[in-house]
This record gives C-alpha cells, structure tokens and sequence, in this order.
C-alpha cells in the first residue's frame, strides 16, 4: 500500500460525493454521465487493489451484496412523533390560540410550514458524520433498521463535510426525513413491472414502503427512491429555530425540499397552505398537506407533547383529489364470510398519483342512497388519498331510461341461495364450501396481522384451492405431506416451497390470540380475540361458554357472542379446529407474568391521553394484580386519568370513585 494510493482514492470519493450532492440533491450536475462512470471505474479499481483501504462511507459501498434476512429492532431514544391532522383553516386557528395559550402571555410566535411529503418516515443516525444506522418509524418508539437499504438511496449522504458547521460542535447526530418516489419514477416503474407480467403498485407511497423493506440491496438500488429531510437532533447541539435546524441540514449536503417557509403568524400559513393546495400537482412528487411548526425551539420545548403528538406541530391536510370517471360495470364480490359485497368497475382514470378503475359500493343501500347504476358518469375521490370511493352521480350525464341496480337473488360464484339477516345490510352465500368464501377465509388466516404465513398469498392461494390442495385454512398444515407436488407447479420450485414449508412451521408459534382471530369468526376482531384469549385462557372453556358468559367479557356484545354461538355450534367448524390442534396451533394463553400482588382485587378504568399506550398501561396493571375494565361503577376502585379525559372522569366524580392521574399512579407501584 501507498500513500498515493490512499491519497488517490480519498480525492476520488469526494469528487464523487460532491458530483452526487451536485446531480442528486441540488439537481444540478456539473459533470456527464460517461466522465463521472471513469471516476467511480478508477476508484472501484483503486479499492480492489488495496481492499484494506475500502471504507463503509466510500460511494462504492452503497449497494451491498448480502440479504438482509431479519429488520432488526431500532429503539428511537428521541420517539419519532405522529402529527395531530387538521382539514379546515378553523382548525388552523384553533391550533394558533391553543399553542399561544400554552406560552407567556404576549409572547411573539412564528411558524415554519413545510410541504407534507407522502412518503415514508426514516431516522438516519451519523457517527463522527459517517452514517451508521438507518431505521424506519415504527410505533414512533421501535422502528425496524433498513441500513443497507437507505444506503442505496444518492440523495443520502453516506459521509458528510462536517467543516461546513464548525460553529454548532456536531459529531454524533441524527437526521429524519421522508423516503419518497417522484410521480414519473414511479409511473415508468409500474410500466416495467407490467411488460414483465409483475403485478402493479398502488401509488408512489406504497412503493416507496414496500421497497425499503426488501431483502435484496440490489433489488432497491434499482427502484427510484428518494429522500427530503426536515429535522436535524444532536445533544452536543442546540438549535434556536427550526429554520436555524433546515438551514445547517443544507450546509452539511443532506436534501431539504427548498418549499419551506417562515410565516410571521397564523394568516401567513394560510396563505401558504392555500397556495400549495392549489399547485400541489405541479410538484414532481406527491404531498397530501403541509406541516406547520412552531419556529422557536424554546416555545416547543414550554409547549412539550400530548401522547404522541407534539402540542407544537400540526398537519394540515388537503382536500381528497376528485375524478370524473364512468361506471362499466357493477359486479358482486363474495368475501371470506360469505358477504358479498358491490363493486364498480370504472374506465380507467388518474387520480392522486395511481390509475383507478375500480371501488367498492360496499352494499345494496349505499347503491340505493346514491343511486348508482350502470353506464353512470360519478365524481370519485381517495379517502384519506388513499381508498377510492365514489362521491356523487352526475345526473346531468345520466342515459334515459337507465336501469335501477337491483341486488343478486343467487350467489355469484357458486349459484348458492343467498339470505339477509334482520337489521343487516349485508346479503351472505350460505355456502361454507363456496371457493371464494374458502379463499378469503384461507387469505385471512395467513394474513400478517393473524398466522403471519410469508409466501402465501392471494395468487398462491387461489392456485392451491383451484388444484385441489386447499379445502379449509386446516390444509395449510398438510402442504408438507404435498412438497413433491407442489415443486413441480410453474414458477414456485424446491427453494420456494421450501421457504413457504418453513413459514407454516413457524406459525404454529403464534400465541392464542392470534390464533383466534385467525379463524375469521365474524366480528371477532384483533382486539376482541385478544380480550376473549385472556378471559377464558382457552378454545375449550370458550367452546362451552354460554352467551351469557361470553357478554360478561368487557366490550364484548350480543353481535359478538351470537357469532361465537353460531361458530361453534357447526361440526365442521369443530372438526376444523381439531385438526389445527392435532397440527401444534397454541389454543392456550400464555399467562401474563405477575409481578406483584399490589393491585390484587383492584378494579381500574383507563380514560384520556396518556404518555404510554393504554396497552402498555394495561399491562402494568395487570402484572401488579389489578384488572382493567370498561364500564365505570361505585364498585370501579380507581379511575386513572390522563390529558383530555371523557365522560367516565366526569362519571367517577359523581360516584365519588378516587381519581388518579399517571404520576400518582407510577408512585402507587413504586412503593412495591
């Protein structure tokens, strides 16, 4: 090794870094693209004749060659805080007088509002400003790390110049940004998947989160992500503004979307927000919004947070983007529980950054209230920008003598009768062995939120039933017995089949709730499941509870047990589960560690905002021996009030329930 070559080589990567900051963040390259590939081709070259001088930060370690099988666990030690939304500038002014509020009197209070990105939240970690650590969001407190991932990103910087802001003392920060993908980019991103028979993404966001969660580096490097910033942390530093925070993220290189503006008070946001809502599709990239903050860091810091969200920061978010489309067709869909359900489908049309050509009517009154029918021109628009729905028919564009919707009087898969129950807007199949109730009950079970199955999925699925190899969500568990078979089915393959093998195995370690909800029984919900789990603490005692004994559980009503009733009391339901029992599925709980007797007996009821999920609270309670319920009584011992309470705080004062608030209640636990 020489020191020329070292000296070479480091001249090389900051010639490239600048040339990247130059094409990929100001947009503005000052070199072509044939004499920037001889500088990355000499210092590729260079590295592989002196590999003890390659460095993480060097640009030729942005894309690496290891999969990344496991998103290991980020703890935010700063939690990555949610936005309170706003939809109407009497919001807006609302939010001004409750932060002006929350300050000395007459104290003066600007705000930067910064364009709302739709993208996806990313917290990248710098050590001595090389970067070491990239991590999604999360819950706000545990996000998931996609390093290798981020690095891939050219607007990224993998080192930066930290010369550039000697005067603030910077050597450990943090950065957190928003990871987006331009209209455009995405755009020619779905016309490649769809040359290549891929199914399409939906929008740019959910590309955008779909990819940085990918195992392949490689496969990232290729998709068209990028990454504005808006917030610098570091505790050598301190800042006096957020405007001070944007401009030193632009001195050290990193991409600041130059839209932000400082506002002297409430009005100029308005005129901001209204400016940017009209021009917002001029923009290259998507935004749903604008976020506004108080300037003064010292005002944000009086100001503090309410849960998770900042009192100092709000979105406001814009109107949904209409669309003037046709109806084609209405069809009628059977879902997992034999619903089925109206769905139009339209002529194409764009519409906040995806193509829509369909949208569900949800069920015959909706069709009857808003009068749609076929060959119809409707106004559509995304709820939330995200779920399309349709708003109105244009009765001005309506054909004569166009025919009413009216429902099926046969199940559209299977011709089965169809029945409607008392006080439902819903039409079921009767069928229980009706395919696309046996797929969607099979989707459901596999599902992430339920068995976690990864690799099978709808086509997967649907494949397996139509061959005859899935009857029931029971047959997941024999596919073992059929890994011969299904090698030799187009495009899946040993390793594939292997892989989902090994994903069915590992379910089976999923605990009893997840289990239960699993099982697709109508109205059992995540959160029902889980209340029921705990209460009976397994499938047996819940099999042989009465009705009565089922609504004795908290928030569990007559809809719920009915469905319970209904369930159990078919054989082949039975038989289902007794072959998932037979296969290792848990239909036990796991009790809860005690960890003390403290509360023992101790009723509670959990109302406002606190500064911990109320999961979490509700775990610290029952793991000192209390129990957590929802109808507050004079038999209730405590009522634990955090910011913001409801009716049961007013309720307990009338009983003369003691009142609690957080702080008395951590001192409560302490003294054990």
């Amino acid at each position: 090794m020489s020191n020329t070559a070292k000296e070479k080589i480091e001249i090389l990567r900051n010639k490239i870094r600048e040339h990247d900051y130059n094409y990929y963040v100001l947009a503005n390259p000052s070199i072509n693209d044939y004499d920037y590939d001889k500088l990355y081709k000499e210092l590729e070259n260079l590295e592989n004749e002196n590999p003890n001088l390659i460095s993480p930060d060097s640009p030729t370690q942005r894309v690496g060659s290891d999969l990344t099988k496991v998103f290991n666990s980020v703890e935010h030690k700063i939690p990555m805080l949610s936005l309170s939304n706003s939809y109407s500038e009497e919001e807006l002014i609302n939010f001004d007088r409750r932060v002006k509020e929350g300050l000395p009197s007459n104290e003066v209070v600007e705000y930067v509002a910064e364009l709302k990105i739709d993208g996806v939240s990313v917290s990248l970690k710098y050590e001595n400003g090389i970067l070491k650590t990239a991590a999604t969001r999360g819950d706000g407190s545990t996000g998931e790390e996609v390093t290798a991932n981020v690095k891939t990103i050219r607007s990224v910087p993998l080192k930066v110049n930290l010369s550039n802001t000697d005067n603030y003392s910077l050597i450990d920060f943090e950065v957190r940004g928003e990871i987006y993908m331009e209209v455009e980019a995405f755009r020619k991103l779905n016309e490649e998947r769809e040359s290549e028979g891929e199914k399409l993404f939906a929008n740019p966001r959910n590309s955008s989160a779909g990819t940085i969660k990918m195992q392949d580096p490689k496969i990232v490097a290729k998709r068209p992500l990028d990454i504005f910033v808006y917030s610098l942390l570091s505790v050598n530093t301190s800042f006096n503004t957020q405007f001070e925070n944007l401009k030193v993220l632009e001195k050290l290189g990193f991409k600041v979307n130059s839209n932000y503006n400082l506002c002297n008070n409430i009005n100029e946001v308005l005129q901001y927000c209204n400016a940017w809502e009209t021009k917002r599709e001029k923009l290259p990239y998507e935004i749903d919004g604008v976020v506004i903050k108080v300037n003064s860091i010292k005002q944000q810091q009086i100001l503090g947070s309410i849960a998770k969200s900042p009192r100092w920061a709000i979105a406001y978010k814009f109107k949904a983007k209409q669309a003037e489309t046709s109806v084609k067709e209405i069809r009628w869909q059977v879902g997992r529980t034999g619903a089925v359900t109206p769905v139009a489908e339209f002529e194409p049309v764009l519409l906040a950054g995806s193509t829509i050509s369909r949208a569900t009517l949800h069920n015959i009154e909706e069709i009857q209230r808003k009068d749609i029918r076929r060959g119809d021109s409707v106004l559509i628009e995304k709820g939330g920008d995200v779920i399309p729905k349709v708003v109105s028919v244009i009765l001005d564009k309506r054909k004569k003598n166009s025919p009413l919707t009216l429902p099926p009087d046969k199940c559209p898969v299977c011709a089965s009768p169809l029945y409607k129950p008392e006080n439902e807007v819903m039409i079921y199949c009767e069928n229980n062995l009706c395919p696309a109730k046996v797929k969607g009950q099979i989707q459901h079970f596999a599902a992430r939120n339920a068995m976690d199955i990864e690799g099978l999925g709808e086509s997967l699925i649907n494949q397996f039933v139509d061959l005859g190899f899935l009857n029931s969500y029971a047959d997941i568990y024999e596919l073992i017995n059929h890994k011969d078979r299904l090698i030799e089915i187009e495009k899946l393959g040993e390793k594939s089949v292997s892989n989902l093998i090994e994903a069915i195995e590992k379910s089976k370690e999923k605990p009893f709730p997840k289990v239960l909800f699993a099982l697709g029984i109508r109205y059992v919900g995540i959160g029902a499941a889980q209340k029921l789990a705990e209460h009976f603490e397994s499938i047996d005692n819940l099999m042989k509870a009465g009705i009565e004994q089922i609504e004795e559980v908290h928030d569990i009503g007559p809809s719920v047990s009915a469905s319970l009733n209904s369930f159990f009391s078919i054989q082949k339901n039975i038989q289902t589960i007794d072959k998932l029992k037979k296969a290792g599925l848990k239909f036990i709980s796991e009790k809860k560690e005690k960890v003390s007797n403290l509360l023992d007996g101790k009723t509670f009821i959990i109302t406002g905002t606190l500064s911990i999920s109320r999961e979490e609270m509700k775990d610290r309670i029952i793991s000192s021996g209390g129990k957590v319920t929802s109808s507050i009584s004079k038999n209730t011992d405590y009522v634990l009030v955090g910011e913001n309470p409801g009716s049961k705080f007013e309720k307990a004062q009338k009983l003369g329930v003691k009142i609690i608030s957080e702080d008395e209640f951590s001192k409560l636990i302490e003294k054990n």
